[in-house]
């Protein structure tokens, strides 16, 4: 609760300040009706004095009155979501107003502001850039807005759990996006050590936020870090302009099949209030409180990803394949990876043969907890200073559970990411400082844990040497070897720990509460039964300033900006350590913190030409980490509007990305697989880069070893490995030093509003080429029977690289380190929406992304993990009938290819149907919303391991007592 504090003591201070205004003026009361451009009555259109703190809304027929101690000329503003913005002025009293309200035009008055990090129109945008409005986050049919997302064009949504997704865009997906930036209010939400943003798990509530911005591709020649492939801009309402109370809540119901799980509630609560104060009205806040519980996705799909037919697997024995596979790699269960290998040997059909045996592992339905929480608390103090100066503290608070994927899945158990920011903001120029607080609270990693289960009934010696006996029985007794292979399972496994049971449930709370995650058992010194909790603690500091020098500098629009960021992190000895310690003594909790640190710069220039028919821009970047040489990230983009409603587009930019902290400074022990980044200094004393052997290399290694010995009666192990025909299939890491990423990214486009800007077109085609991309490889080093490293090549380490010495002369590292190939993607969306008969709209997108091949094979799969082709048609009528409106998303993908470090395989095609009914209640200034995502229940997965997602069915009423200014 100590989290909290901040927030608590803020709002008691807003309270205790909050007090009325004395006012000596006569009451005055001015009424009337609003109405739109069809003669319709318009509700719930918020009526406000300009420059004043008073205001109404309008009622169920359009008609308002106001009353209050104003002194004439005054003048009224009415806001409506939807409509264009109407002053009208009152100079003497008169008789009831009539107001008419037109309706905005679906492209030409858009605003957007992260193509460029300046306020310009949509339609002269000089890179993609989609939109969502607080009209279309109202009228989505989604179970939230940042749900929404996945059907904004040129999105790829990835959902890792019920409280947990994260968008991408343009390919290279994966569960933990590194090269895609989230900010909210400017701020950057990525947590740090976990090494992607939260989804919206610390970001707005349904009620606070007021748009969301999202430019697909690169734009890190702005905003630098992170941002290789896009960004998501979230923009919250300011308590200066939204004022009042407003309250939401949503009960829903999803596993209504029970397949998975019984047939959950889920439910979220939400509430904003935010106030003007003080004299002269410079003072407001606002508070907003969000709770939201319920039952997560299960990820249940037991896809082989180690067939028999893989080298890894029995290749020579097509009778152990599929249900009968020993050396399983199911998709959804643990410890059943290559850590769990053992190699059993034995005599059969006239020699000796050796089998590739895994251990049983445990489901991920055995392993995580079903019930998830997401609190989310933020406030916000605002003060202005002038009339065009505003200064302002804001803090932030989010809680979260879930599943996340990195290298392997995480349940996420009382996560926390705090905030605090400090801002002002002028009318050319923007500074800003804030702070992120992350702690990992009780998670753990699946992996680890379920090695860790079964090691405590025996190491993979013991384990190996119970299934071996038992399995040369079965086969004496004539048993076959798919059965025989069943039953020596049945007995290895005998006494191991049975989920659902007292004892399963008591050894599970003590591994997922230490934090090593090495076992006793076959780790001299480590604890039993060893450990899989998820300890990680860092802060974020973070300081940036943009200035628009505007009329400074006559012959372009010119703006600078410049940042700096420094990562801290707390080591815990498991995932981050000291690396100034001795390596033997680095897993020991506690010692100096780690910094990772970046700062930056940036200048951009806009000229106009012929007439302001084409728009130039221009800007280059500057961003420098002390683990690498500067880097420099330049941007050239042209717009051409012809006839008004036709604006033409091209853009270049080259762009960075330096390694996330993960990638360059963890440290992680994972089945006796230490994860490491890549930095130089990580590798010190190890030399995992350069005098090692690639785990695929082994893999074919040891295949060949098998065979031969087969093949040749009395021949050992050693012998076959020794034979140059077979050593020379071991491949020699030399992995370089990490560098950062690099992409050039060219893109074209064309947008225009048509037919009296009922028809909008917004078309865009992408080509990218990404160099030293990031990746993981698995890597063994070599060591002799004492324990001493040897070089590769020598035939101490071609013995070392055998199955039976793995455990004993092999140092096991998963690398992250550049690709040795150029990837080149390419792409193509369009997007069309079209308004017709009475407040009809029909819209959609169609988006191709796609990969070139290369000739060579690199030393990790880079994943492009993207869909060929993914459409989403809209139709809908925000009001058909009086105060009734509806709306229906269709959306499909097309079957993908996945790859990551934890599955591989085909992600399905899927296609889903969303569906939203929505009623306004004015009088009670309430809106009721029915509706459902994926309403036909069509289970799909997202990606590879991922979780089954079905229907969710919800109600949802929100009381909106907002008042706009």
């Amino acid at each position: 609760m100590r989290q909290l504090y901040p927030f608590f003591w803020l709002f008691s201070f807003l309270l205790l300040t909050t007090r009325a205004a004395v006012a000596q003026d006569p009451i005055i009361a001015v009424s009337g009706n609003v109405r739109d451009n069809t003669h319709q009555a318009l509700p719930g259109v918020t009526i406000s004095v300009k420059g004043g703190s008073v205001g109404t809304q309008s009622d169920a027929d359009g008609n308002f009155i106001l009353k209050e101690r104003l002194r004439f000329p005054f003048t009224l503003v009415f806001s409506a979501i939807g409509y264009d913005t109407r002053e009208v002025e009152v100079a003497r009293a008169s008789s009831r107003l009539q107001v008419s309200l037109e309706s905005k035009n679906m492209l030409m008055n858009e605003v957007v502001v992260s193509a460029s990090r300046v306020e310009e129109s949509r339609l002269r945008s000089p890179v993609a850039i989609e939109k969502l409005d607080i009209r279309a986050i109202k009228e989505t049919p989604a179970p939230s807005f940042y749900d929404a997302l996945e059907n904004v064009k040129g999105v790829q949504m990835t959902t890792s759990s019920l409280t947990f997704k994260v968008p991408n865009t343009r390919g290279f997906n994966i569960p933990n996006n590194f090269r895609f930036m989230q900010l909210v209010d400017g701020v950057d939400m990525q947590a740090a050590t976990l090494g992607v943003p939260l989804g919206n798990a610390i970001g707005p509530t349904e009620l606070d936020i007021a748009s969301v911005e999202i430019t697909p591709g690169a734009a890190s020649a702005l905003y630098g870090m992170n941002a290789i492939n896009g960004m998501a801009n979230l923009t919250t309402k300011s308590p200066f302009t939204y004022q009042g109370l407003s309250v939401y809540q949503k009960l829903g119901v999803n596993h209504v099949d029970g397949t998975d799980r019984d047939p959950s509630m889920l439910t979220e609560s939400a509430v904003r209030w935010a106030q003007v104060v003080g004299p002269g009205q410079r003072w407001a806040y606002k508070v907003n409180l969000s709770y939201l519980r319920g039952t997560d996705w299960l990820a249940n799909t037991q896809t082989d990803q180690n067939p028999q037919t893989a080298s890894s697997a029995n290749p020579r024995f097509p009778e152990l394949s599929g249900a009968n596979n020993p050396a399983a790699d199911l998709w959804n269960r643990y410890g059943d990876d290559n850590a769990g290998n053992v190699s059993i040997t034995i005599p059969y059909q006239g020699r000796n043969e050796t089998f590739n045996v895994r251990r049983t592992g445990y489901y991920e339905r055995d392993l995580v907890n079903p019930i998830v929480r997401n609190i989310k608390a933020d406030a916000s103090l605002h003060y202005k200073l002038t009339d065009k100066l505003e200064l302002s503290y804001g803090y932030r608070f989010g809680l979260m559970d879930g599943v996340f994927q990195r290298g392997n899945k995480i349940q996420l158990d009382g996560v926390t990411v705090q905030n605090h920011k400090l801002e002002l903001r002028g009318q050319d120029f923007t500074a800003r400082a804030y702070m992120l607080i992350e702690n990992t609270g009780d998670s753990y990693n699946l992996n680890p844990l379920a090695l860790n289960l079964d090691l405590q009934n025996g190491s993979n010696a013991v384990w190996g040497g119970r299934f071996r006996t038992a399995l040369q029985d079965q086969l004496g007794a004539g048993t076959s070897l798919a059965d025989a292979m069943r039953q020596a399972r049945a007995v290895a496994d005998a006494g191991r720990a049975v989920p659902g049971t007292a004892a399963f449930n008591d050894l599970k709370n003590q591994i997922v509460h230490t934090n090593n995650w090495d076992s006793g058992v076959n780790v001299p010194g480590a604890p039993i039964p060893g450990g899989a909790a998820l300890m990680q603690r860092s802060h974020t500091y973070h300081a940036e300033g943009i200035w628009n020098l505007g009329q400074r500098i006559k012959f372009a629009d010119v703006i600078v900006g410049a940042d700096a960021r420094v990562y801290a992190v707390i080591p815990d000895g498991n995932n981050f350590v000291d690396f100034g310690r001795p390596i033997n003594e680095r897993t020991q909790p506690g010692g100096d913190n780690q910094y990772y640190k970046k700062v930056g710069g940036f200048a951009q220039a806009t000229k106009l030409f012929f007439a302001e028919r084409l728009k130039v821009t221009g800007s280059l970047r500057l961003d420098y980490n002390p683990e690498f040489n500067p880097k420099l990230n330049p941007r050239i983009a042209a717009v051409y509007t012809a006839a008004e409603k036709h604006s033409f587009r091209a853009s270049y930019q080259n762009g960075w990305r330096f390694p996330s902290l993960f990638e360059a400074l963890s440290f992680v022990n994972n089945g006796n697989v230490r994860r490491v980044g890549g930095l130089a200094r990580v590798n010190e004393g190890l030399n995992y880069l350069d005098n090692s052997y690639t785990l695929a290399s082994i893999s074919t290694f040891n295949a060949a070893v098998n065979a031969y010995v087969a093949a040749n009666a009395g021949t050992t192990a050693s012998q076959a490995a020794l034979r140059p025909e077979i050593r020379s299939l071991l491949t020699v890491g030399n992995l370089p030093t990490e560098q950062p990423e690099q992409i050039n990214a060219y893109e074209v486009g064309y947008r225009s509003v048509l037919f009296d800007n009922r028809l909008s077109i917004d078309a865009d085609a992408y080509y990218n080429i990404y160099s030293g991309f990031l990746g993981q490889v698995e890597v063994s080093v070599p060591k002799d029977a004492s324990g001493n490293q040897v070089q590769v090549g020598s035939d101490n380490a071609v013995l070392a690289a055998l199955n039976s010495n793995r455990a004993a002369r092999q140092d096991r590292y998963r690398v992250y380190t550049n690709a040795r190939n150029k990837y080149n993607s390419y792409g193509s969306t369009l997007g069309l929406t079209y308004n017709f008969y009475q407040k009809f709209s029909i819209g959609g997108n169609v988006n191709f992304n796609n990969l070139s091949a290369n000739d060579e094979a690199d030393i990790f799969v880079t994943g492009f993990n993207t869909p060929k082709w993914a459409t989403n048609v809209t139709f809908g009528n925000r009001e058909i009938a009086r105060n009734v409106g509806f709306n229906v998303v269709w959306r499909r993908q097309t079957s993908f290819l996945w790859e990551s470090p934890l599955a591989n395989g085909r992600v399905p095609a899927y296609q889903t149907v969303d569906a939203q009914v929505n009623v306004r209640v004015p009088n009670l200034k309430t809106t009721i919303k029915v509706g459902g995502a994926n309403i036909f229940n069509n289970r799909y997965i997202q990606y590879a391991a991922g979780p089954t997602i079905g229907g969710l069915y919800y109600v949802a009423l929100t009381f909106d007592n907002t008042v706009l200014r």
